[in-house]
């Protein structure tokens, strides 16, 4: 007489079809990941500066250039280079429909503080009461107070 083995059943999970699937969202990953950071570059200077609660419904960013080019963050064509009376206009504009809306000035650190202050003076003239400079946060321990 035969006598039947029982054959124990082994309860495995299958894997492969979980790395595919990371495998594929890798991927796409990688390839929108560039396309979130748009803008243009600038070399922000480095300050021990108090870090400005920005997080209102988009703030109005000019950015200067080392060569003097200005492009706005909003508008029409943002993170192209824009004529003065364009930048005025459009500052105006988003000013008007939201007056709360937070100003900033990106200054690239290696152009002229000119720059900078034209820049400033058009965000003046387009009624921004108050603006701000952002630039790169360092470590105060490392630097002293300066006081």
């Amino acid at each position: 007489m035969r006598s039947r083995k029982k054959r124990r059943l082994t309860a495995e999970i299958n894997v492969v079809p979980y790395i595919d699937v990371m495998l594929v969202l890798l991927i796409i990953f990688m390839v929108t990941a560039p396309l979130l950071t748009t803008g243009v570059n600038v070399n922000l200077p480095k300050a021990p500066a108090k870090v400005l609660d920005m997080k209102q419904d988009h703030p109005i960013v000019l950015t200067v250039t080392a060569n003097g080019d200005m492009s706005l963050n909003v508008g029409p064509s943002p993170d192209k280079p824009l004529s003065p009376d364009q930048i005025t206009s459009t500052v105006s504009r988003i000013l008007n429909q939201r007056p709360d809306a937070p100003v900033a000035v990106r200054g690239d650190g290696s152009g002229t503080y000119a720059n900078v202050v034209r820049g400033m003076v058009l965000l003046q003239r387009a009624g921004a009461g108050h603006v701000g400079l952002i630039t790169n946060n360092i470590d105060k321990s490392k630097h002293g107070s300066g006081g």
